[in-house]
């Protein structure tokens, strides 16, 4: 047991592993491994859609990282969740259906990476994507990926949608069809008012499948590789240490912190990293854990008067037992909630062709994510810049593989990003001051009112960013030498070796990250298995 052989061998049963794992065992004649770090997804918390708020920060389904202290923050540092369970990331996400928009893959195509267009990876949303309103140009149905309409509704954001299309914004049906450009409450991926993770829809219909082991609990200390071909993985499984050996290939699907971590484990990385922690050097290539980008998000709150919020049902026992009651029911109502019900997709300035910022609004507010609700009528519009020009690094910091990363984003540190932040914070009071919301006298809990000019502003921006969970792009493809991947994902460098995640991604994509992971893995399966 100490020495086992695979085919093929998937490290991180995520969003992008799961779906390998189904795609790539459809071919009986390959042996396939998938290790997962985690455990099962059977924790009740992940699978009632509000409770993401019990899994972020909880041992159990978050690796529980932090980022480093922030100089665009003002100095703070941020919990950064990453889902360390079955399904990975799409156990406690937010369940949003998002692609981005149809120039963040042109524009990947025009970095050199051809076949990652536009209408080169649209085919591939469409396999996999069960829509609720069935095929159409964009929209595939009779897929895994179950895209469903949200079975709430909510007054307040009734009304603050009108008031976005008082202040100019058109109101529309799709966010996925190439350009979203609008205002229009999501959809999600859940199915009968439960999520939808990687692991319902990818492995639990395969299970039966006896090409496929899966090993749960386990984590890659790092890759085998013998020569310029990766062989393998070790991974620690209670402290035990069991060598996994490939015949064909590697495919990391650990995600944006956890593949540049174990390709530096792997000795595959930055030379000047990798000699300070006395790791041999297989492959000297100084982009790995560079091009951090995520999406840092600004929360507008407000107090609102004669508003029903979730603010004040929470708030009472009565209000706690007719919500829980709903949701036994009818699998409807504030437990049925993704962690936001209404976006809005906007130009931060004119001179923009295409929406550089996503509203995610909220029926309620709180200071962070942990603390209770406010106790009064409150309401949130978190809003994040699509496209930040700011670029982080994820690093190890020992060659030990318990210890956690060095996860720098670098929020904030180009000024192009800053005067966006000012510009979004201007665009949701215009919103908010429409006649559509004029009936809840709304106050500006946070920033305040009273943050007005631009230096003001870029200040306060610090204080409240926080991230919105989209780490991407420290294993950038590109077609050029020194990319991490190249545009079949394979590692430059190496035999072998495949990355599969959202770490691939050479620029983020407009909007939330999931479902675009979810493509990556559609394109990379369809691949593999045409090499094979």
């Amino acid at each position: 047991m100490d020495r086992q052989v695979f085919d093929i061998i998937i490290v991180g049963a995520g969003t992008a592993g799961c779906l390998l794992a189904n795609r790539l065992s459809q071919k009986e004649n390959l042996k396939i491994a998938l290790i997962e770090a985690g455990g099962n997804d059977n924790y009740h918390w992940i699978h009632i859609p509000v409770g993401y708020l019990y899994c972020m920060g909880n041992k159990r389904t978050d690796w529980l990282f932090k980022t480093t202290k922030q100089d665009g923050l003002n100095g703070r540092s941020l919990n950064y969740p990453r889902g360390k369970v079955m399904g990975g990331c799409s156990s406690i996400n937010g369940m949003i259906y998002m692609r981005g928009q149809s120039r963040d893959y042109d524009h990947w195509r025009q970095l050199g990476n051809v076949g990652w267009g536009w209408d080169d990876v649209l085919p591939y949303f469409k396999k996999t994507e069960d829509n609720f309103n069935g095929s159409n140009e964009f929209h595939g149905s009779g897929g895994e990926w179950r895209v469903d309409k949200q079975r709430l509704s909510w007054k307040i954001l009734d009304d603050f949608q009108h008031a976005t299309v008082q202040a100019g914004i058109p109101e529309i049906e799709d966010f996925n069809n190439g350009n979203n450009f609008g205002v229009s409450y999501f959809k999600v991926n859940q199915k009968n008012g439960l999520r939808l993770n990687s692991v319902k829809a990818f492995l639990k219909p395969i299970k039966h499948r006896k090409n496929l082991k899966i090993f749960k609990n386990c984590e890659v200390t790092n890759i085998i590789v013998e020569g310029k071909v990766a062989s393998g993985v070790n991974i620690n499984f209670k402290n035990k240490k069991i060598k996994l050996i490939s015949n064909k290939e590697v495919i990391l699907s650990s995600g944006s912190i956890g593949s540049p971590k174990i390709l530096e484990l792997s000795g595959i990385g930055n030379p000047m990293i990798l000699k300070k922690y006395g790791i041999k050097i297989k492959v000297n290539n100084q982009n790995v854990g560079e091009n951090l980008q995520d999406h840092l998000q600004l929360r507008v709150i407000y107090r609102l008067k004669g508003a029903e919020t979730l603010n004040e049902k929470t708030n009472s026992v009565f209000g706690k037992l007719k919500i829980g009651l709903e949701y036994f029911l009818k699998r409807t109502g504030p437990m049925s909630m993704a962690p936001s019900q209404l976006g809005v997709f906007a130009m931060s300035d004119s001179y923009f062709e295409m929406p550089n910022i996503q509203f995610h609004v909220q029926p309620l507010s709180l200071d962070k994510f942990g603390d209770p609700l406010h106790d009064f009528p409150g309401l949130t519009a978190s809003v994040c810049n699509l496209n930040p020009a700011s670029r982080g690094t994820v690093h190890i910091r020992s060659n030990d593989f318990l210890v956690p990363p060095k996860i720098d984003p670098n929020y904030l540190s180009v000024e192009s990003d800053q005067t966006v932040a000012v510009k979004s914070i201007k665009l949701a009071r215009k919103i908010i001051n429409q006649p559509a919301m004029n009936k809840y006298n709304p106050i500006e809990h946070a920033p305040g009112k009273q943050f007005q000019t631009e230096q003001e502003l870029k200040k306060v921006a610090g204080d409240i960013g926080t991230t919105i969970f989209h780490p991407v792009g420290t294993c950038a493809m590109g077609n050029y030498p020194g990319s991490v991947t190249k545009p079949n994902l394979k590692v430059n460098g190496l035999d072998k070796l495949r990355i599969v995640d959202a770490s691939v991604m050479p620029t983020i994509t407009s909007g939330n990250t999931n479902s675009p992971t979810l493509m990556i893995a559609e394109k990379a399966s369809s691949m593999i298995l045409s090499e094979l």
